[in-house]
């Protein structure tokens, strides 16, 4: 099915592999992507660093309040970490490298940095992949807003969220609050950037994405059908048929089936001409 994508290769090897951390695998994935040249162990340096001078700025005391308190007066007051409320899609956005350098991103990526600055003060914060918002906890009890300068969020709050997100039709339910594995975030990463590049019609680019997503979950139904309409647009007829139709395999109960099927028909139909 026009698997093997050499741009990808090293990329997969080095994301399953235990021995680096999410730090590590987020700006391979930027060197991947868009930045060839791009040094990880500088930026590594870079945030040990930060994390470092927030160590020195924190006394004995112990209580988790206070450590996320000083955290949040370090990454937001002193050092001024932001959202990008201005430019929030812009792809660079989900590039950690770009956010270090320009101290502004999106909740995934400011949470990431977030996480790793709390581990240098010995604060266990764990990710949490809550639909349309990326958020940390600390415990089950204090949820933790990056984006919003590392405000602390209530059920109401969440919920708030969801509506802005989603309408009216979803209600809050804990288990949105459950840690996320670090290759779910390496995928949510990867599909921000696929959805972006598809929308700037930066096809080549979007399969690397969906390329990437696949060599970590190869049956992935909704990248098997996205890899389909990739490379119709890239008039790789005879692969896209391949993809579409595994994808009605894989999932035959699908809500877009039908759409699924109209462009199986009218890629057969353009063949025929």
């Amino acid at each position: 099915m026009n698997d093997f994508d050499p741009f990808v290769a090293e990329w997969i090897t080095y994301a399953r592999n235990p021995r680096y951390s999410l730090v590590e695998k987020c700006l391979k994935l930027a060197q991947t992507l868009e930045f060839p040249d791009l040094s990880l162990s500088h930026y590594i340096q870079k945030l040990n660093s930060m994390g470092e001078e927030l160590r020195n700025s924190v006394s004995d005391v112990k209580n988790p309040t206070y450590l996320i308190s000083m955290l949040n007066e370090y990454m937001f007051d002193n050092l001024d970490f932001h959202g990008d409320g201005d430019d929030y899609y812009n792809p660079r956005n989900n590039f950690l490298n770009i956010v270090i350098d320009k101290k502004s991103g999106i909740p995934i990526t400011l949470s990431i940095i977030y996480i790793h600055l709390g581990s240098h003060i010995k604060l266990d914060l764990r990710p949490v992949g809550f639909p349309g918002h990326f958020l940390v906890k600390y415990s089950e009890e204090m949820i933790l807003d990056p984006f919003n300068g590392g405000m602390l969020l209530d059920v109401d709050d969440l919920q708030e969220i969801l509506d802005t997100t989603y309408g009216d039709g979803i209600q809050f339910n804990p288990d949105y609050l459950n840690e996320i594995e670090p290759e779910n975030i390496l995928i949510r990463i990867l599909k921000n950037l696929k959805n972006s590049y598809m929308q700037s019609f930066n096809y080549k680019m979007a399969m690397h994405c969906i390329n990437m997503v696949l060599g970590l979950v190869p049956d992935s139904p909704d990248e098997i059908r996205d890899k389909g309409i990739v490379q119709s647009r890239l008039l790789q007829n005879e692969f896209a048929l391949q993809s579409l139709e595994r994808y009605l395999e894989l999932a035959p109960e699908a809500d877009d089936v039908d759409n699924v099927l109209d462009l199986i028909r009218s890629i057969k139909e353009k063949a025929n001409q």
